[in-house]
């Protein structure tokens, strides 16, 4: 993701309304998210798509790893051994 640079990445959202096709065109351009505020707070984060996709896919992929650690630290594991023993059981049904 580019570095962030306020003077082109902090805009209010009054200038975003008049000028979204423009912001778009920077976010897909850029690669980098444009911070809208409204009343000088933060308010939205413009995202390019493959960005919020890659995003999302990662944040997927850390809750499985959390959900696995969690199952390893309750002793919810199986060896090597047990689970080939089961699916050798299944696969000579």
């Amino acid at each position: 993701m580019a570095k962030l640079k306020p003077s082109r990445d902090i805009q209010p959202v009054t200038d975003f309304r008049a000028r979204a096709a423009e912001f778009i065109s920077q976010v897909r351009e850029t690669r980098a998210p444009v911070y809208l505020t409204q009343h000088g707070r933060s308010a939205a984060v413009l995202l390019d798509v493959d960005a919020y996709e890659a995003m999302t896919d990662e944040l997927a992929l850390l809750r499985d790893i959390h959900a696995s650690n969690a199952q390893i630290a309750s002793g919810k594991v199986s060896s090597h051994a047990a689970v080939m023993k089961r699916l050798r059981k299944r696969l000579d049904e």
